[in-house]
């Protein structure tokens, strides 16, 4: 029964470290896409504030292009990391889930083997009382 509960336990260990490498790669993919993402989408801003720039030279517009690129710049920022903390939060909610799920399934597989032995407890100790009678 150790042996059977230990490869039990064996491959629930090995489903949980490929359930989170899958789910560290999926994080990963998802933070190259939005990394990607967003490069294109500052390479275009950037495009557009070059060309508004050499087409108007004044002062005045400049900056206000240079406020605009900011501002940009500081809003991708913000969703880049509200995008990875809503990731971080998804990822550490579907580890408890998986960990409570685990846990639940050990509690279960802990139960049945305590009934078991009982079983087998009670068998063998009716077995010595009957031995114990016919002696």
């Amino acid at each position: 029964h150790e042996r059977e509960h230990d490869r039990e336990i064996s491959e629930l260990t090995a489903k949980h470290a490929e359930e989170m490498e899958r789910l560290r790669a999926e994080l990963r993919e998802e933070q190259e896409r939005l990394l990607d993402e967003l490069r294109q989408q500052m390479a275009a801003a950037h495009r557009v504030e070059h060309e508004q720039a050499q087409l108007q030279s004044q002062t005045l517009h400049s900056l206000e292009l240079e406020a605009l690129r900011l501002t940009l710049n500081n809003m991708h920022t913000s969703q880049l990391e509200l995008t990875q903390s809503n990731l971080r939060k998804e990822k550490e909610t579907a580890l408890m889930e998986l960990r409570e799920m685990l846990n639940d399934k050990r509690a279960q597989e802990v139960a049945i083997l305590q009934s078991r032995h009982q079983l087998e407890w009670e068998k063998i100790k009716e077995q010595c009382l009957k031995e114990k009678e016919d002696l």
